[in-house]
């Protein structure tokens, strides 16, 4: 395997990190104060987006840092995901960036959906303005009665009626669906359910005015509401949709989202590498800057052993996600499942931890909004369950493995 670094990465690395370094960082705090206090209430009907992130975006298009996530040299950088793993990574060391360069979730793996399965009808409908930043998508699977972390316990429904699709469910924790500019929905929901397990969804685009579609209320994550993103809990209550709008044909859903989780999820944990980056450099910084007991508070405890600590960790967790990030380009996403199950695993955990011991060396500040380190323990914790339950993925590694073991004894 080879993770070495094309003259085009590097380059692109370069540019992105001066962009955070000169446009981003300096912004933060304003960004942050902004936010709260254009968004301070749970009524996302009143949220707004932050003129400082809307004058980000347009200095990110200009500098050509736009769409770097999309493996397409016109419509984006055209990058493998090995090539684009570092640049998520230096994306993830401020939580709310990934917007400013249009490679924010869910809205990177509702466009790969659409790039990769969608109609051309359905292109210029939606995927045109995703790119160009126009408007926003959510994705709607999770449902509230049943556990979701098997996705074959969804029951939310869409039945045929003539040219017609009718879907009925709820769904909830929905990304983004509070966001001013959403106006689009991926909804999976069961379209036979006397198939194949694995042949009885599908997947159907909807637009957030369609009637029947209700925003009954956005989810609280240890009470953040994350505006002007939100996740929320939408009612789809006889909603009628052309067929066309359903993408590649009807049971065609899990195999539409394999191949959108397996890049998604590199994007994710690569997030958390720089995340994690980020957390260790604030400990350091906070454990030279304050003394106690007459010395640095970094030489205090076990502080040193925390950063050494948290040094190993990240490194581990950088190789493992580029290593997943190289075999999904070099055999693809389902023959990595392992890996990308196993980073799952690993990126969130190691960042929760690093998170945790910077938030300790910060005392009363690391719970505060006065660093970014709330913010990204709440990413941390979340991303334990957002894209599978640690559980899930465990079992899937250990399905694996023991999988290799039965056909070795065969032989």
């Amino acid at each position: 395997m080879d993770f070495s670094q094309t003259t085009r990465v590097i380059d692109f690395k370069k540019r992105l990190q001066d962009f955070m370094d000169k446009e981003v960082f300096p912004l933060e705090k304003e960004y942050l104060r902004e936010n709260r206090q254009l968004n301070n209430s749970e009524d996302w009907n009143g949220w707004q987006v932050p003129q400082t992130i809307k004058m980000l975006k347009e200095k990110a298009r200009e500098a050509g840092l736009w769409n770097l996530f999309l493996p397409d040299a016109e419509l984006g950088a055209g990058l493998t995901t090995l090539e684009y793993a570092p640049l998520a990574e230096i994306m993830g060391r401020a939580p709310f960036s990934a917007e400013i360069f249009n490679c924010n979730a869910p809205d990177t793996g509702n466009m790969e959906v659409l790039y990769h399965f969608g109609t051309k009808a359905q292109k210029d409908q939606w995927l045109t303005p995703l790119l160009n930043g126009e408007i926003r998508s959510v994705f709607c699977m999770t449902e509230p009665d049943v556990a979701s972390s098997d996705a074959r316990n969804i029951e939310a429904s869409i039945t045929e009626d003539g040219d017609d699709l009718i879907l009925d469910g709820r769904k909830w924790w929905s990304t983004g669906i509070g966001h001013p500019d959403a106006k689009l929905a991926i909804f999976m929901g069961i379209s036979d359910p006397n198939g194949e397990p694995h042949s009885r969804h599908s997947m159907v685009l909807v637009p957030l005015d369609a009637p029947g579609v209700t925003i009954e209320r956005m989810l609280p994550t240890f009470g953040e509401y994350d505006p002007p993103y939100g996740h929320g809990q939408v009612l789809f209550d006889k909603v009628r949709v052309p067929r066309e709008n359903l993408l590649v044909g009807l049971g065609m859903g899990f195999a539409i989202a394999q191949g959108r989780l397996g890049p998604g999820r590199i994007h994710h944990c690569m997030r958390a590498v720089g995340a994690a980056e980020r957390a260790l450099e604030l400990m350091i910084e906070r454990g030279n800057s304050r003394e106690a007991f007459g010395q640095k508070i970094i030489n205090l405890g076990s502080n040193r052993d925390h950063v050494a600590q948290s040094r190993v960790e990240i490194d581990q967790a950088r190789l493992l996600t580029l290593f997943a990030a190289w075999k999904i380009d070099t055999v693809g996403a389902k023959a990595a499942m392992t890996e990308i199950s196993s980073i799952k695993v690993v990126a969130p955990n190691v960042l929760q931890s690093v998170v945790d011991r910077a938030m300790q060396i910060h005392g009363g500040a690391g719970v505060s909004h006065d660093t970014p380190l709330s913010d990204l323990y709440l990413m941390a914790r979340a991303l334990r369950y957002a894209d599978g339950p640690d559980e899930v993925h465990r079992a899937m590694i250990a399905r694996q493995e023991l999988g290799k073991y039965r056909r070795n004894s065969t032989t």
